[in-house]
């Protein structure tokens, strides 16, 4: 993801969570943190027809790293795009050398949480009223990246759509 790619996300982003959807400095600094020697984020979007249909980012501290996002276009659904979305992020993570991946994903979003399961995520706690304004609880995922993430289970091929940095 670079800069250019934040309007077209936000449109996505505030039509996907319209309730606690990223602000556009929310995204400036992550990708703040992307770039460089000390870079220590990965944001990527998905394009398919020239048109930004997914989007995710990972961060990373140390030996762990956190799934901040991901999002994919209501039209995009059930194509594998997320698959191939979490795929690159298990490669960024296992790039920045981390050994455990987390996450929290909304307790109303089984869709979600059966793809995470798919690559061996396990649920350990939640985080009460974690989404705001809605006060939805989220689910605490992890996963122990094994040094192959490069070949997730799950991840299959959209065909058209390409993603980038």
């Amino acid at each position: 993801m670079r800069w250019w790619d934040i309007d077209p996300v936000l449109e996505l982003e505030k039509d996907l969570f319209p309730e606690d959807a990223w602000s556009r400095g929310m995204f400036w600094s992550e990708l703040a943190h992307a770039r460089g020697p000390e870079a220590n984020r990965r944001y990527l979007v998905a394009e398919s027809d020239g048109r930004i249909v997914g989007y995710a980012g990972l961060a990373s501290s140390g030996e762990l790293a956190d799934v901040q996002t991901i999002a994919v276009a209501r039209d995009h659904q059930g194509t594998g795009l997320g698959a191939r979305l979490l795929t690159e992020l298990l490669r960024a993570a296992t790039a920045f050398e981390c050994h455990e991946v987390m996450l929290e994903c909304r307790v109303d979003n089984v869709r979600a949480q059966k793809l995470y399961e798919r690559f061996g995520f396990a649920p350990i706690g939640f985080r009460r009223g974690y989404y705001q304004p809605g006060n939805v609880d989220a689910l605490v995922m992890r996963l122990t990246v094994a040094s192959d993430s490069g070949s997730a289970p799950g991840a299959s091929s959209v065909q058209g759509t390409e993603i980038n940095d």
